[in-house]
């Protein structure tokens, strides 16, 4: 997350490149220099996230807009609650509200849908872990968004963890051809990992010394036996990671299943934003 204040202004970029254009013509109504007051509530329950989006929005339009906020990225919002309350000029509010809206709806929601899943496990040793099945040009974000939401990332990309994935398997001529591979060109602190499809494959990428394991659409009673397998076979601990078909429904079994991470692609993919609205009035 280092890169994170650059990610937000190049994300705000984009966005309001993309809705105001040229120019907004509808805010040509407002006289020039009048101000106003905008509150932002929230329509139901939901997580707080994308504060920072949310003002860059209005900041790069007006650097002298102000915001007081009454709740913070993370906190567990009601609906009817009041959020946020901003005062600038009124063409700067009316031409940034939508993308800033944007931002703090689905961030919001993704922090919601990963808190869901956090609550859902209580008590488990199992993790929620995040994807790379992100909203493209938006993976900081979203990933920001998980931990928010009392997630955790995984990899952010190709670049800083190695996923042997099933076609990188038969590509590179089986498990144990393809985890030396990787051991041998792994930069220093960079993770590996392998995907599995049966215990037959667990019991091959145990032989072959791997430290981190995904068990793809495994059912209950698989992941079962590969965490008594792995416990028994290795005398340090492996992280086995289930992934694949998994629900609020059925999330709670699978952790109680001895699995160390739970990887859930819906975080970030399926999202449905939070219901916000934003209301002006006068300024006094």
């Amino acid at each position: 997350m280092k890169d994170l204040h650059a990610e937000i202004d190049n994300n705000v970029k984009q966005a309001l490149a993309e809705d105001i254009g040229a120019g907004d013509l509808t805010a040509l109504l407002i006289p020039t220099g009048k101000e106003l007051v905008a509150n932002v509530h929230s329509r139901e329950d939901a997580v707080l996230c994308g504060a920072q989006w949310f003002e860059a929005c209005f900041l790069a339009l007006a650097p002298g807009t102000l915001f007081s906020w009454f709740a913070r990225d993370g906190d567990h919002i009601q609906a009817g609650q009041k959020l946020c309350e901003i005062k600038g000029y009124a063409r700067t509010l009316l031409s940034a509200e939508r993308s800033a809206l944007n931002f703090l709806q689905l961030l919001s929601a993704v922090a919601t849908q990963t808190k869901n899943f956090v609550d859902a496990i209580a008590g488990t040793q199992a993790a929620i872990v995040d994807t790379r099945k992100t909203l493209p040009g938006l993976r900081l974000a979203e990933k920001y968004a998980v931990k928010c939401g009392g997630g955790i990332n995984h990899r952010f990309g190709l670049y800083d963890g190695i996923l042997i994935k099933e076609n990188h398997i038969i590509a590179a001529g089986g498990i144990k051809s393809a985890l030396k591979k990787a051991q041998e060109i792994a930069p220093p602190g960079v993770f590996i990992q392998i995907e599995v499809e049966s215990l037959q494959e667990l019991q091959e990428a145990l032989t072959a010394d791997a430290s981190m394991v995904l068990l793809d659409n495994f059912t209950l009673n698989q992941l079962l036996d590969s965490v008594a397998l792995t416990r028994q076979q290795t005398g340090e601990r492996i992280i086995l990671e289930a992934s694949g078909s998994i629900t609020l429904k059925n999330v709670r079994q699978v952790a109680e299943t001895g699995v160390d991470r739970i990887s859930i692609g819906s975080l970030t993919k399926n999202i449905k934003a939070i219901d916000l609205s934003m209301r002006f009035r006068e300024s006094a």
